[in-house]
């Protein structure tokens, strides 16, 4: 049961998105993707989705190609909660998230599918928003919603033990810190329930607390992957995002503490004076 990339590339454009990436992701684990602007993480976020066919190379689902499998079938196993969510028509929070509900719904929702989409909602602590409509809401209480509508989407175990997949694109881009954290602990006890959980995050400190695993990108190409002790370490934060930081064990939990360190002050040479040329300096002396 893994999700897996096999040596695939994206061009689009004339542009290398990414090159020649492989990865083989396992259900019950937290993997976050890392890299600088425009390093390849949400394009391989999409790849891995099935959102976006790779120019070369493939991705494969339980050892099956990613595209051998329906769109329902996708849908039931896996959740994709992207950057921006755009919904014009005037649904209420809850009717948002009751949608994650679709890929199990035969005729109309069941009082079971109410059920979990209440769950959820409990879950992303946005209950109180139900009856808000959607296009009223702030930014952050968008990107909730619409967290409770992912984890709907993937609420139950499936049959035979099918894993479960949930892939988050900045999940917390919009997010004051305190939400922050909340929805990593969310992602965290999924991955504990045997969810495989996938999120494009900028905050090192973020990764290094909620995941596994990470996979630092950089133009296109896995630059570090692994535990996030051995991946973040000094000398690979600068070669991929050219930063002096430090890094400690987090005093509570043990994780690595990424500090950035300010750059060295420059210092400025004042230019010497200039010699008075024997010309201007006679000049001088006739004139008084």
């Amino acid at each position: 049961m893994t999700l897996e990339a096999r040596h695939i590339s994206v061009i689009l454009g004339g542009r290398c998105l990414l090159d020649d990436v492989s990865l083989a992701l396992a259900p019950g684990e937290v993997t976050a993707l890392l890299g600088p602007n425009g390093a390849g993480k949400s394009t391989l976020l999409k790849a891995l989705s099935g959102d976006l066919q790779p120019t070369q190379g493939a991705v494969y689902l339980d050892g099956r190609p990613l595209d051998g499998w329906s769109l329902v079938e996708r849908a039931q196993r896996r959740a994709v909660l992207p950057q921006e969510s755009s919904l014009a028509f005037p649904f209420t929070a809850f009717e948002v998230v009751l949608l994650g509900r679709a890929p199990h719904v035969a005729l109309a929702e069941t009082p079971h599918d109410i059920a979990i989409a209440r769950q959820a909602m409990q879950r992303t602590g946005v209950e109180h928003l139900a009856l808000q409509r959607y296009p009223s809401l702030s930014g952050g209480e968008r990107q909730r919603v619409q967290f409770a509508r992912a984890l709907a989407q993937i609420w139950e175990p499936l049959p035979h033990g099918a894993a479960r997949w949930l892939l988050l694109d900045e999940p917390t881009a919009s997010l004051d810190l305190a939400h922050q954290y909340e929805a990593m602990a969310v992602a965290r006890q999924l991955a504990q329930d045997g969810v495989g959980v996938i999120v494009v995050v900028h905050d090192l400190n973020l990764a290094a607390y909620v995941a596994d695993r990470v996979v630092a990108l950089d133009r296109g190409r896995v630059a570090a992957e692994g535990r996030p002790e051995d991946a973040l370490t000094p000398e690979r934060i600068r070669s991929i995002f050219g930063l002096e930081v430090s890094v400690t064990p987090h005093p509570r939990h043990g994780r690595p503490c990424i500090v950035p360190l300010p750059p060295p002050p420059r210092i400025e040479r004042r230019a010497r004076p200039r010699a008075a040329s024997s010309q201007g300096l006679r000049f001088r002396l006739l004139s008084r």
